[in-house]
C-alpha cells in the first residue's frame, strides 16, 4: 500500500483524499483528524473482505430487492443516498435530507409528525425511479448507512416498539406481539405482553419468515442491516458507526460535500456508548440455545461491520 501526500492506494484504486476531508468541522471531530479517513477505509476493507468469504455468503448476502430500494432515501439536489437502518439514530439523519431537499430550512423548524410521514418529508424513496435512474444514482450518488452492535439495536427496537412505543404506533402491541407470542411463549398460561425472551426465540427462528410476511414493512426495525441495505450488492461510500457517531456524523457530512449547508444535531452525552451491562442484564433470562440461535441469524451483521462477538452471552 502507497501513502504519500494525497494519495492512498486501496484496493487497486486511486482514492484522492483531499487534505480538507481532515479539517475538524466543531469539537467532536478534532483529534481524530489524520486518523479518520483510515478508519473509514478500514471499515469498506473489512466489509469487502467478509463479502468475499463464501462460508458467510447466506448471512452476507441479499438481492437488491423493491424491500431494500425502498430502504434508501434520496437527495437528488446533493447526489446522496442514505439507507435507513431503523434504532440507529435514522431520525436525526432524516431530518439533514430533509433540510438539504428544501422542505424546510433548518432542522428545528422540522416537526416530529413530518419526519417519518413520506407523503409531506419531501424524501423520496429510490424505489420510486424507474430502473434506469435507480442504477444512475446507484452509481454516481454518495451513499452511506449507519450500523451500531446488533444485539443492542435489537434491545432498542423491543423497547421502542413493545414496551415504551413513544409515537403510539398500537399495531405493534396489538397485532405483532400477539402473533409473537402465540408462536414462541412456551407458557401459554402466562398472560405478560410479549417478553424480550420471545422476541429473541421468534428471531432466532430459521423460519421467522412466515411471520414477517404477515408484519410487512414493521419488521425493518428488527432485520438484519443485510436484508435492509444490501452491503454487499451496493458499494456504499461510507459507513457510519452509531457508537462513534460525535466523530462518524461530522465526517460523512465533509465526505458528501454538505457540513457547510447544515450540521448533525447535538448528541446527548453518552447515548452512543455501548452498554454491556444493559446487554447482560436483557439476556440474562434467556437460553444459550436461543441466544445461539439468534447469532447465528446475525453473525453477519457482527462479522460485515467488525462488531465483537458476544462470546460473554454464547459461552
Amino acid at each position: 500500500m502507497r501513502h504519500d501526500k494525497h494519495f492512498i492506494h486501496f484496493w487497486g484504486e486511486e482514492y484522492c483524499l483531499l487534505l480538507s476531508l481532515a479539517t475538524p468541522t466543531g469539537k467532536a471531530f478534532s483529534g481524530n483528524l489524520i486518523r479518520q479517513p483510515l478508519v473509514h477505509m478500514e471499515r469498506l476493507e473489512l466489509l469487502k473482505n467478509v463479502c468475499r468469504d463464501t462460508a458467510l455468503r447466506n448471512l452476507s448476502h441479499t438481492a437488491v430487492s423493491k424491500f431494500v430500494l425502498d430502504r434508501i432515501f434520496v437527495c437528488d439536489k446533493h447526489k446522496i443516498l442514505f439507507c435507513q437502518t431503523p434504532k440507529v439514530g435514522n431520525t436525526q439523519w432524516k431530518k439533514v435530507l430533509i433540510v438539504l431537499n428544501g422542505a424546510f430550512s433548518s432542522i428545528e423548524e422540522i416537526p416530529e409528525n413530518i419526519v417519518h410521514d413520506h407523503e409531506k418529508n419531501g424524501l423520496p424513496r429510490l424505489s420510486s425511479f424507474s430502473d434506469s435512474e435507480i442504477k444512475k444514482r446507484l452509481s454516481l450518488y454518495f451513499k452511506f448507512f449507519i450500523v451500531r452492535d446488533p444485539f443492542e439495536r435489537l434491545i432498542s427496537a423491543f423497547k421502542d416498539k413493545f414496551v415504551h412505543n413513544p409515537r403510539f404506533e398500537p399495531w405493534y402491541r396489538h397485532e405483532i406481539a400477539p402473533g409473537i407470542i402465540r408462536k414462541y411463549r412456551k407458557n401459554r398460561t402466562e398472560t405478560k405482553g410479549l417478553q424480550f425472551e420471545d422476541f429473541v426465540r421468534y428471531l432466532g427462528d430459521p423460519n421467522h419468515r412466515w411471520l414477517d410476511v404477515q408484519f410487512g414493512d414493521h419488521i425493518i426495525h428488527w432485520v438484519t442491516y443485510v436484508e435492509l441495505c444490501a452491503p454487499c450488492e451496493i458499494t456504499y461510500s461510507v459507513i457510519g458507526h452509531h457508537e462513534t457517531l460525535e466523530d462518524d456524523a461530522p465526517y460523512i457530512l465533509k465526505a458528501a460535500g454538505i457540513d457547510h449547508l447544515v450540521s448533525y444535531p447535538m448528541i446527548p452525552p453518552g447515548i452512543t456508548v455501548y452498554n454491556k451491562t444493559k446487554v447482560e442484564r436483557y439476556f440474562s433470562g434467556i437460553s444459550k440455545r436461543d441466544i445461539r440461535r439468534l447469532y447465528a441469524r446475525f453473525e453477519g451483521d457482527f462479522k460485515l461491520f467488525g462488531y465483537r462477538e458476544p462470546d460473554f452471552l454464547l459461552n
